[in-house]
């Protein structure tokens, strides 16, 4: 097809019908069945084509020039405009203090792929009005059915009716604990551990037990010994590039875990925020106990933290009415906005490209703090967006945050996620977020002068 034998598709829109004629110029350009430069066809040809009014196409593509899809030159033609330069400057008010201690992805910078984004959001614009209404606290029959579609695709096993869309993984984690808790509930963990699940914890007054390790993770016999004294125990695991290690558990670890789990009843809360990440990670823990197991998989660590969403798969029907009753008394509704244009880039396949984007990246960054702190004590992985640094021997975290406060690195010391024992002198240190590379390099190296005494009055 060229450009001049165009038609929009405007067949099953509810929409008005110039409006239709615009979303179907959007479309196509997302597609790429209309590409930047393209000539639309004259007004009257499409109107013959459609059997429409000439007037209703007129205003359809007046409609797509207000929306900055097209340009239209008097005794020219109407033209589709580049994604990328349509004349939208940053509003500098909107340029946000990001927290480099938050372990965030990096940030792309390639024009063709953020351009992809901008046409996903003009996409999802043409239907802005509804998506301002108030909506099922789960998100669309159509979303969860994408996002069942996308986790297939992604090695992530799903049963869509028990698949529920939350405004991120916190919120998740906190309404399935609200839904699970009772009389003498613990929380059970990883001795080191995300910090959010602290802080979620301490909320619902849950005391937080971590769990003695070895080097696969939680060890099959701490965990055993553990729900023996605490009968009503609820297990919190984070198991794939665990935040803040970077450790991902081993397949034979995962099924010693879930027999424990299944022989004793215990439920599981399965974080896998980084799954969308891991190439090659084992199948998930919860996987092998899905009659007990709250899968919680974020988006934030491919997508970006702002959309405020997590899929999560529930053990059963049940638990998915008492879940959205927990869900809708806190959160209301999942972001309508956030997840039409998650939903928009799953099916145009910006997903996939912005999941390329951050697995090259991140190996890229990690290869690049391997090179300037060889030597010292990392955990890392290859896809991690952090590294897990062991202090040397006299030099102490104190130290090295004061030493490194004018830096750019979100360093983060081992307090924050350790549940048991005394924290070590251990920091984690954050590579992702919009750190270029080059200021990136220049603050591992003045990590490592810090670690070795160079430029360092600590």
């Amino acid at each position: 097809m060229t450009s001049a034998d165009w038609t929009p598709d405007i067949a099953g829109s509810d929409r008005p019908l110039y409006a239709a004629i615009a979303d179907a110029i959007a479309a196509d350009i997302v597609s790429g069945r209309l590409t930047t430069g393209d000539r639309l066809p004259p007004q009257r040809r499409v109107a013959a084509a459609t059997g429409l009014d000439v007037s209703t196409i007129s205003r359809g593509y007046a409609e797509a020039v207000r929306r900055d899809l097209v340009e239209a030159h008097v005794g020219r033609g109407t033209f589709v405009k580049d994604p990328h330069a349509t004349g939208l400057a940053p509003d500098p008010r909107r340029t946000l203090e990001e927290d480099p201690h938050m372990n965030m992805p990096p940030e792309p910078d390639d024009a063709d792929l953020i351009g992809r984004m901008q046409a996903g959001l003009a996409h999802v614009s043409a239907n802005i009005i509804s998506l301002l209404r108030y909506q099922t606290p789960t998100g669309s029959a159509k979303d969860r059915e994408i996002a069942a579609r996308w986790m297939q695709a992604n090695g992530a096993a799903c049963a869509p009716d028990r698949l529920v869309v939350t405004a991120g993984a916190h919120a998740a984690i906190e309404a399935a604990l609200s839904v699970l808790r009772g009389p003498d509930t613990v929380v059970l963990s990883e001795a080191v551990t995300y910090p959010g699940i602290r802080a979620i914890a301490g909320r619902l007054a849950l005391p937080l037990v971590g769990l003695a390790e070895d080097g696969d993770g939680v060890r099959p016999d701490a965990l055993d010994q553990a729900i023996a004294a605490h009968p009503k125990a609820i297990l919190y695991l984070n198991p794939t590039l665990r935040n803040p290690t970077t450790q991902t558990m081993p397949d034979a670890r995962r099924r010693q875990i879930a027999a424990i789990l299944d022989g004793h009843g215990v439920p599981l809360i399965e974080d896998d925020a980084y799954h969308f990440v891991a190439a090659a990670a084992p199948p998930a823990l919860s996987g092998h106990v899905p009659h007990l197991a709250w899968r919680v998989s974020g988006i934030s660590k491919v997508f970006g933290a702002g959309l405020r969403l997590a899929y999560v798969q529930v053990p059963d029907a049940t638990m998915v009415r008492a879940f959205v009753q927990a869900l809708r008394a806190t959160h209301v509704m999942t972001n309508p906005v956030s997840l039409a244009l998650l939903s928009t880039w799953m099916e145009d396949g910006t997903a996939t490209a912005l999941q390329r984007f951050v697995r090259t990246e991140a190996r890229y960054r990690q290869a690049m703090a391997a090179r300037v702190l060889d030597g010292y004590a990392v955990l890392s992985d290859p896809l991690a967006y952090n590294i897990w640094l062991t202090l040397p021997a006299g030099v102490t975290r104190a130290a090295v945050l004061s030493a490194m406060a004018r830096q750019p690195l979100g360093i983060v010391p081992s307090d924050a996620f350790t549940v048991a024992g005394a924290p070590a002198e251990s920091v984690r240190v954050c590579l992702g977020g919009p750190v270029s590379r080059p200021t990136l390099e220049t603050g591992l190296q003045a990590l490592a002068g810090s670690l070795s005494g160079v430029g360092w009055s600590g």
